[in-house]
């Protein structure tokens, strides 16, 4: 059970770290960019993707916490 709670510990970080990626790049990108000018999307755009990643990674941290309390 520790290797279990270990993975998805090492899972939640790194969608956490993704999620920082993803998120800047649409702010910054000029995701709704229409005429070649650098423009960048709304932050509530960049919000939005935010929301299946911090699902996922709260969803890791409760199996990781439960794997490791039942490793105990």
């Amino acid at each position: 059970m520790k290797k279990l709670s270990n993975v998805f510990a090492i899972l939640a970080i790194l969608l956490t770290n993704i999620m920082c990626v993803v998120v800047t790049n649409i702010c910054t990108s000029g995701y709704y960019a229409e005429k070649h000018f650098l423009t960048s999307a709304p932050w509530e755009v960049g919000f939005l993707f935010i929301i299946p990643f911090a699902i996922a990674i709260i969803a890791c941290s409760v199996v990781s916490y439960i794997a490791k309390k039942k490793g105990k």
